[in-house]
């Protein structure tokens, strides 16, 4: 028996079904025929779509914008550190004999 893959679907395309179930003009069960999916994957996305609505208007999306730039500008941080050390150590391995050169 061969290998079943799922198939994927894009947040574009999830979001797009989800809103139309919202909407209410067609029932679950249209949808899903008008798109090849099952029911309950419809009913799956709607949930979180709703849910990050209430976000959206509580102001928690800006908090978590905030946050990611904060966690990028600490990544990048580190980054230069760890950068920093590795040249330090090339160096270092080049004046000991331990590599030819000091080529980057």
């Amino acid at each position: 028996m061969g290998k079943v893959t799922r198939k994927r679907y894009s947040a574009d395309f999830k979001s797009k079904v989800a809103l139309e179930a919202i909407k209410g003009e067609q029932t679950l069960a249209e949808l899903a025929a008008k798109y090849g999916i099952q029911q309950t994957m419809i009913a799956q996305w709607k949930r979180p779509a709703i849910g990050g609505m209430s976000a959206t208007f509580s102001g928690k999306a800006e908090a978590a914008t905030t946050a990611d730039t904060a966690e990028i500008d600490r990544l990048h941080a580190k980054i230069g550190q760890l950068l920093v050390e590795c040249d330090c150590l090339r160096d270092a391995s080049v004046r000991l004999g331990l590599i030819r050169g000091g080529n980057k």
